[in-house]
């Protein structure tokens, strides 16, 4: 009978899941968090004037939220648009770019080149899915500015976290205006997209969504406990340490981003390639203003290279409650890398360079803005580059030691939201039971699951 524990690094989305997931069949854990509170990168901030912040752009879904079994104390997202600024005109995704013939010629043309090759880069595919003139005016750029990297260097599997097919996207933005709440469009792959799966948000914010989903093993959550080293013997994960202490373990199911396991990780040079594996940091300007609806769609992309930032987002437009009824937050997306010039600005500098660039999508903004809270993160999005592509779809197999699961968004290294996370962190549960009660390698069953 199993008596040591399994051992989870990270109280999020993904470490909770997997803790609760244990804790229903009565397998033995014990959860390691590094900071005062559960949550992860999915936190919720609220100041004293009534604006809400997230700590990054977080979408759960009804199903989501369903599964978590924290549905009832959500609240519905109102149908939103995406919009995209370019040469001072605004283009609705993805009517309005449809509607410009140099888009849709360029589009058909690509498609009907019978000379087209297996897309190697995020930049062939650019090319093979929206033609020449839409690729290099918004795809492109905007692709680059998200990663941090030339097109031709990212992997073509970026291009899976985009949105499945034209045709199913317009069908399921009218089916949004018709009932009336934000039908989820290109936030899961692990799950089908359906007129049922809408957006909801939880009544008190992300963070206590997390915390209704932990109260049921709040008592083997560790707060404040970093892991130190993970041990590994005979290509097997066998203990951890954390707070100076050591403990013996079934296995070891790390949130942590994959290119930290290296540093982890004692007993085997098996993980050492993942060093190289690159994460993507963001800025999040977040805009205090008067009034509301002050940008074309609550959602407004910029591929132009003037602009500071990439995406813009208005989400009281479609969550209301997160700003007083006379007021609202725009949150500009701004890419950078740690210690690079954006990383060290000021607040202050930051703030108004937003400001500044927002002149001409917004007429006289700086006579609105009331404040504003700027947000880092030096861990936002994974960097899917050529030259490491093939390890890092190795790694998706397996972590290559037995008993070690790597999982969730910077776990895994893959480009997925948190409903994503969700069912593929159960997949990967169901993997670690067969392991610590039959002794199956985490590898050995991917094969046979994929067989």
């Amino acid at each position: 009978m199993q008596t040591k524990p399994v051992a989870i690094i990270g109280a999020g989305l993904a470490g909770l899941t997997t803790a609760r997931f244990l804790k229903q069949r009565q397998i033995p854990f014990v959860l390691y968090e590094a900071g005062s509170q559960v949550a992860g990168m999915a936190k919720s901030f609220r100041d004293d004037e009534g604006f809400s912040y997230d700590f990054g752009a977080h979408f759960i879904t009804n199903r989501l939220a369903s599964a978590l079994g924290v549905g009832a104390s959500c609240r519905l997202v109102r149908p939103y648009g995406e919009t995209v600024a370019l040469d001072g005109r605004h283009y609705g995704y993805p009517f309005g770019l449809l509607a410009v013939p140099r888009y849709v010629m360029s589009a058909v043309a690509a498609h009907l080149d019978s000379s087209t090759s297996l897309a190697q880069s995020a930049a062939d595919s650019m090319y093979q899915l929206y033609g020449k003139v839409m690729a290099e005016e918004i795809a492109i750029p905007l692709i680059e500015a998200w990663s941090g990297e030339d097109a031709n260097t990212l992997s073509s599997a970026v291009v899976e976290k985009l949105p499945s097919g034209v045709l199913k996207t317009m069908m399921l933005k009218v089916a949004a205006r018709v009932m009336g709440r934000a039908i989820a469009i290109g936030y899961s792959r692990e799950a089908p997209e359906s007129t049922s799966v809408w957006h909801v948000y939880p009544g008190s914010g992300l963070g206590s969504m997390l915390e209704a989903v932990a109260a049921p093993v709040r008592d083997e959550i560790k707060l404040n406990s970093p892991a130190e080293a993970i041990y590994v013997e005979n290509e097997r994960a066998v203990g951890v340490r954390s707070a100076g202490v050591d403990q013996e373990v079934a296995a070891v199911v790390s949130t942590a981003p994959c290119n930290v396991l290296p540093k982890l990780v004692r007993g085997t040079n098996k993980l050492e390639h993942l060093r190289g594996f690159r994460y993507r940091a963001m800025i999040f300007v977040n805009l205090r203003l008067r009034g509301r609806n002050l940008l074309r769609d609550t959602v407004v992309w910029t591929p132009e290279p003037q602009f500071p930032f990439f995406r813009l987002t208005e989400a009281p437009v479609s969550m209301p409650w997160l700003a007083p009824s006379d007021k609202t937050i725009i949150t500009a997306d701004v890419g950078c890398q740690v210690g690079d010039e954006s990383w060290k600005s000021s607040d202050e500098a930051l703030v108004e360079k937003c400001i500044s660039a927002l002149d001409p999508l917004i007429p006289r903004v700086r006579q609105q803005v009331i404040g504003a809270r700027v947000l880092r993160t030096p861990i936002a999005y994974p960097v899917f580059h050529l030259d490491y592509e093939a390890r890092r779809q190795a790694f998706k197999e397996s972590s290559g030691v037995a008993g070690l699961y790597s999982i969730g968004r910077n776990g895994e290294f893959e480009h997925i939201l948190m409903e994503d996370v969700y069912w593929r962190t159960l997949k990967k549960c169901r993997q670690l039971v067969r392991y610590i009660t039959e002794g199956v390698p985490s590898r050995v069953l991917d094969a046979r699951l994929s067989a």
